[in-house]
């Protein structure tokens, strides 16, 4: 594939949003464009290019190899010239979208996340707590970090950590029932969230008949960090990730009363499209955060 010496710069603008957008209407929404244009623009790139770059279907649209091919470079291209112009301007700064979960983004990326931008003081990072599933391919987010398997098509997925957990309280409420001795001492206090199927395999894991809660009556808080500060405030007995929690740990404020941990084979995941694993701001972070979670430098991807 080879373009010629005046390609159409206008062309490849269009091309680039709809690969990002899977959809040549919300392209033309974005650009301020009709449907009618944008296809032109697209046809005036193929015949340039000299064959196909998308393969059209009713209702639906996917790209050829050579707009697979293309797409990445073509980002990165029109991100390294609006980087240029904002230089130019005196306007250093770009913006790093990330979505990512609550625990994961309170525990971890929120205390960490000022060093990435100490070496790289022109990316505003903007960190986003939805729970809400993001498709990092036709939404407005660069990143994102998610609890899983690593499986998501069309992304990039490379595992940050293992993911454990193991029952936490605080030492204060334990002390209200003579300490917690034996794992089912715990079902003599109060449980988040009972209907967690982590505390039933935990429960089971340990020898203990899980029965019991399902008579209880059931607390939810919607992500662990917050049942984490409830169960520092020594409301109830929480089951978390040890890893999350080493300054609560170390100062007692929580206690793990138990070695033992279990997993269910998910993990938290750097999360990325596959078409814009060159894009230098998203290259920029994970190199960071691969670095910060593995310890020694990565190898480039």
């Amino acid at each position: 594939m080879k373009l010629s010496k005046q390609f159409p710069l206008n062309a490849l603008r269009v091309f680039e949003a709809v690969a990002r957008h899977g959809s040549f209407t919300k392209a033309g929404e974005e650009l301020g464009m009709t449907q009618t244009a944008v296809s032109y623009q697209v046809k005036l790139l193929e015949e340039n290019v000299g064959e196909p770059l998308f393969l059209r279907r009713p209702r639906q649209i996917s790209l050829t190899e050579t707009a697979e091919r293309l797409a990445p470079q073509v980002t990165e291209a029109f991100e390294m010239l609006q980087l240029a112009v904002a230089e130019a301007r005196g306007e250093t700064e770009v913006t790093l979208q990330i979505t990512c979960l609550a625990t994961f983004a309170s525990q971890w990326l929120a205390r960490r996340v000022g060093l990435f931008q100490l070496d790289h003081p022109n990316v505003a990072v903007r960190i986003n707590t939805s729970d809400t599933l993001v498709d990092l391919g036709r939404e407005a987010f660069d990143i994102g970090i998610r609890s899983g398997t690593g499986e998501w098509p069309g992304l990039r997925a490379e595992k940050l950590m293992d993911v454990y957990f193991t029952p936490m309280l605080s030492p204060a409420l334990a002390e209200t029932i003579g300490g917690v001795h034996e794992p089912a001492d715990l079902l003599k206090l109060r449980i988040f969230d009972t209907t967690d199927p982590w505390w039933h395999q935990w429960l089971e894991a340990a020898g203990v008949p899980t029965s019991n809660l399902k008579t209880r009556a059931t607390s939810f808080y919607g992500a662990q960090a917050y049942e984490a500060s409830a169960a520092v405030a020594g409301q109830g007995v929480a089951i978390l990730t040890p890893d999350f929690y080493p300054d609560e740990l170390a100062s007692g404020k929580l206690i793990r009363p138990f070695e033992l941990q279990c997993t269910d084979g998910r993990g938290y995941w750097l999360a990325y499209p596959e078409n814009r694993r060159n894009v230098p701001k998203i290259k920029a972070f994970r190199n960071w955060i691969m670095t910060e979670m593995h310890g020694s430098k990565l190898p480039a991807q």
